[in-house]
């Protein structure tokens, strides 16, 4: 996975890298659907953001170099660097983790998820012009009750996240770190990054990521091939509410 391509660096509060140019769309837009139209021809690192105070909504270019079945894995990547960035500005008390594969729960609830795109024309062993990986997360809950009216759910306000824009900023140095380590040492280190934070089923499993994306999970004492759990990013993914455009509440 090559970086992003080194651009300009700041835009409405955001202290992002010089490896990044920021995109703002105004409280209507949608980040993820703006970053695949414009992908192409605006860029590896181009990472578009809206500006709602309800949630955190980015989605990021990247230029892969590998063919689209094992690019897909860039997905951890950004999975990885959210969890980051997150866990850089949160109260350490409380654990950060993801369920297989897209969503990402704080303290045990769904605080967000993350989500692929890619060229719909681009066969799986091309490699493709670009992927667009985007996340959503609760920053503020509106207009559903008191907190702890939807147990399963929670948001960055009230776990005392500081600002919007730290986490974002904050996001963007991550994810060079992982693209930084894939280059250098392979994808392993990536794979561990987000593996950590998947709890395991049982005690003493061993995980892997295969190289097209998929889970393969061996509990302790089995023998045969590992269980398989394909990376299943295409469509809307499970923590996206079509009805408000915004995560399941």
């Amino acid at each position: 996975m090559a970086p992003p391509a080194a651009t300009s660096g700041l835009a409405r509060g955001l202290d992002l890298p010089p490896a990044f140019t920021a995109v703002r769309l105004r409280e209507r837009g949608d980040a993820f659907a703006h970053a695949l139209r414009i992908a192409r021809e605006a860029g590896a690192g181009t990472l578009v953001h809206v500006g709602r105070f309800d949630l955190v909504e980015l989605a990021v270019v990247l230029e892969p170099e590998e063919p689209l079945g094992r690019a897909r894995r860039a997905f951890f990547a950004g999975m990885a660097a959210v969890a980051d960035a997150l866990a850089a500005h949160a109260p350490p008390e409380k654990p950060l983790a993801f369920a297989w594969p897209d969503t990402i729960l704080f303290d045990g609830a769904v605080v967000g998820g993350g989500r692929l795109g890619w060229p719909a024309d681009c066969p799986e062993d091309a490699v493709p012009d670009w992927l667009v990986f985007g996340v959503m997360l609760v920053a503020a809950r509106v207009g559903i009750g008191e907190p702890g009216f939807h147990a399963g759910t929670t948001s960055l306000e009230e776990e005392g996240f500081g600002s919007v824009e730290d986490v974002v900023a904050s996001f963007a140095r991550h994810l060079m770190v992982h693209v930084d380590a894939w280059g250098e040492r392979g994808f392993d280190p990536v794979a561990q990054a987000y593996l950590e934070r998947l709890p395991r089923e049982k005690a003493g499993d061993r995980r892997a990521v295969d190289v097209d994306g998929a889970l393969l999970v061996r509990h302790h004492g089995e023998r045969g091939p590992p269980r398989r759990l394909p990376l299943a990013l295409a469509g809307a993914p499970g923590w996206l509410d079509p009805k408000t455009g915004g995560v399941r509440l």
